[in-house]
């Protein structure tokens, strides 16, 4: 029992030591007021009843940004929203443009940002979920960390929902985030980017075509990455938070939407060299594992199990409190949210299809899929 539980809360306050020393490092240095003005490049797709409300809450709070929309010819709804959104927001910048569905075998969200970027006629574009929010202070820090050759990609968390399934998909974020992409920033550059919210400068994206060179990668996120990489071009994983929102209906959409994130986390985990692919498994993968083994051992030991799940409470709320109040404490999802990711991965691993909104894709690697 020493041993297990020994590797699972050193590897748990490792990580939590090493994140919090990032966080107090990043908000010593203040975010420079902004000076200019930037473009916000944001691929749209109905199917999100909070899609408007989100679309509106952005437009309104970035006051020097200018929107661009990108919608599909053929989707109705979401045309109809950001008409009516437009209409109501007149003195705003709004520039909406549609576009014909992506071919097969291409990347729908990159065969948009490569149509529209160059649209864009501020110095600074950054791309945006439709689904993420970005409060003036997260936005000003974000944008006063981008350089002439650097991408800067924000920290998301998750708003708190009442919706059971909401919840969960929720506490998994708000739990991992931080502890995930901050650990290692003081001896290794961010493994990839957070594709819900990044910022770079028009030159940045000149010197590697755009997006054209993305078009036919699912994970346009890490794509980019890669690609920046091979250009020399650094990335930045900035503390700003793009807080982000969801409804789940069901525990089935919930697990669509696990079953997608982990389908594209093993696709990063084929890029990586055999390093960083242990260093990935024994600070994320193995935890999972051995909390298993700590509960298995609450019959003979409750007590000591207890203190256990005590620790990873706490420390789990220092550095969410660290990062945002906004974060709400759910223990039990928390722990539930935990047991259940070697369940995600094997069913990533086992079924290649997956459910992103409206659309279906067979998925054979981060280049090959198939519309389905």
């Amino acid at each position: 029992m020493l041993i297990l539980v020994a590797s699972w809360l050193g590897i748990l306050l490792l990580k939590v030591v090493l994140t919090l020393g990032i966080i107090r490092k990043e908000k010593w240095s203040a975010a420079q007021p902004l000076s200019q003005r930037v473009t916000i490049l944001q691929p749209i797709l109905s199917g999100d009843p909070t899609l408007g409300a989100t679309l509106k809450e952005n437009v309104m709070a970035l006051e020097q940004a200018d929107f661009i929309w990108l919608i599909d010819d053929d989707d109705a709804v979401a045309k109809m929203t950001v008409n009516q959104i437009k209409q109501q927001l007149a003195p705003r910048n709004i520039n909406i443009i549609s576009c014909p569905a992506a071919p097969q075998g291409v990347n729908p969200k990159a065969f948009k940002l490569e149509r529209a970027w160059q649209e864009a006629s501020n110095n600074i574009i950054l791309v945006l979920d439709d689904d993420a929010i970005l409060s003036p202070a997260a936005f000003t820090r974000l944008i006063s960390e981008v350089g002439a050759d650097n991408l800067v990609t924000a920290l998301p968390y998750y708003a708190a929902s009442k919706e059971r399934y909401a919840a969960l998909l929720a506490q998994f974020v708000n739990d991992n985030s931080a502890l995930t992409y901050l650990p290692l920033l003081s001896y290794l550059p961010p493994l990839t980017i957070n594709g819900m919210c990044y910022a770079l400068t028009r030159q940045t994206l000149e010197k590697v075509e755009g997006f054209a060179h993305i078009q036919h990668d699912l994970t346009d996120d890490l794509a980019l990455a890669s690609l920046l990489d091979k250009h020399q071009i650094r990335l930045t994983q900035s503390i700003a938070l793009v807080k982000m929102h969801t409804d789940l209906a069901s525990g089935k959409k919930y697990w669509q939407q696990m079953h997608r994130w982990f389908l594209f986390a093993t696709l990063l985990l084929r890029e990586k060299s055999f390093k960083i692919k242990l260093m990935i498994f024994l600070l994320q993968g193995l935890h999972p594992l051995l909390l298993w083994g700590v509960l298995l051992m609450a019959v003979s030991h409750p007590w000591g199990v207890l203190a256990c799940l005590m620790i990873r409470h706490l420390a789990l709320r220092k550095v969410q409190q660290a990062l945002t109040t906004d974060i709400q404490s759910r223990p039990l999802l928390s722990l539930i949210s935990e047991l259940l990711q070697p369940l995600h991965l094997l069913h990533a691993v086992c079924n290649r299809t997956i459910i992103w909104r409206t659309r279906r894709y067979r998925v054979f690697n981060n280049n090959h899929f198939i519309s389905r």
